[in-house]
């Protein structure tokens, strides 16, 4: 029933808000955009891992996206598919390295591989364009050319069926017995194996379903903006989608959302009256949620919902 509300009023914010407000079409899009990167750092977190270098996956998604609609300039819906398709072979390959890690080591190796593609990024300028990033012109949606509004509207309508889409498989992945076993790996990996199942295979799985998500997230991201840059695979960036994780609750796939949403909104109005100082209500916003809700946004709502019932 709570899941039912939350999701409920999720879908009626992201649909009627900008339908009142329309200058709020960019904030929502990014917000669900970000929201699926969340749902892939929330898999990792399930097998008690961090990584500080998810972005990456994002950022290379974004510039598949951006490479492929310059070249061949094929539809908005074939753009994101592609998009995801490229981070999930790059996290298969990757996680074949990264299985091997716990703790701390895995997440710093994260953040070196991240590292690596933004120097690359920033140096082969003639191919990347550098810090200023590429730009590329708007897409057909759904094989249609439609105005910068109408294109928005329509992005947005495809944001909100993949947010949908990706929790619900998410949470079917959780309760799935593939996804049982990547918990086992925070509570017992050793178990685990003498279980006779493998525990790298187990995670390289859900490793390459984390890529996934964010790759969804970042070919969605390059699609509202128009535009890619190095940025998008920043250490700050990953900080961001793990602050995001806290934020919302990372106990389930409609935490990354609400994170998502609050984040962005926060940032975006914090930023016009407090300028340069939005990073640190963010951080005090942090630390509150750290020490009076553990569990995120959530959690805390849901276990006060439970324990007002008789």
């Amino acid at each position: 029933m709570l899941l039912r509300v939350f999701v409920t009023a999720l879908l009626s914010f992201a649909i009627v808000l900008p339908v009142f407000f329309p200058w709020l079409k960019t904030p929502v899009l990014l917000a669900l955009a970000n929201g699926l990167s969340v749902l892939g750092v929330i898999v990792l977190i399930r097998a008690g891992q961090v990584s500080f270098g998810n972005a990456m996956f994002a950022c290379l998604a974004g510039y598949a996206t951006t490479a492929i609609a310059r070249i061949w300039h094929l539809d908005a819906l074939l753009l994101i598919a592609l998009g995801t398709v490229c981070a999930a072979v790059a996290g298969a390959m990757v996680g074949l390295f990264m299985v091997r890690y716990r703790g701390i080591f895995f997440g710093m190796l994260n953040l070196a591989f991240s590292m690596v593609l933004f120097s690359v990024l920033g140096k082969f300028g003639a191919i990347t364009g550098g810090t200023d990033g590429l730009r590329f012109d708007r897409p057909t949606l759904g094989f249609v050319h439609l105005e910068r509004d109408g294109f928005e509207t329509a992005l947005l309508g495809v944001a909100l069926v993949c947010a949908v889409l990706a929790g619900l498989l998410v949470q079917r992945y959780f309760r799935s017995v593939s996804g049982q076993a990547l918990a086992a790996i925070k509570t017992n990996e050793t178990r685990l194996e003498y279980l006779g199942i493998s525990a790298k295979r187990v995670f390289w799985g859900g490793y390459v379903l984390s890529a996934a998500l964010c790759g969804l997230g970042g070919s969605l991201f390059a699609l509202t903006q128009g535009l890619v840059t190095p940025e998008m695979g920043y250490w700050v960036r990953s900080g961001e989608v793990v602050f995001i994780a806290i934020l919302g609750g990372s106990g389930h796939a409609v935490g990354a959302f609400i994170g998502a949403f609050v984040f962005e909104f926060v940032k975006l109005y914090v930023a016009a009256w407090l300028t340069g100082s939005w990073q640190l209500v963010l951080g005090l916003i942090l630390l509150f949620m750290v020490f009076a809700a553990p569990t995120g946004i959530f959690g805390l709502v849901e276990r006060r919902l439970i324990g007002s019932k008789p």
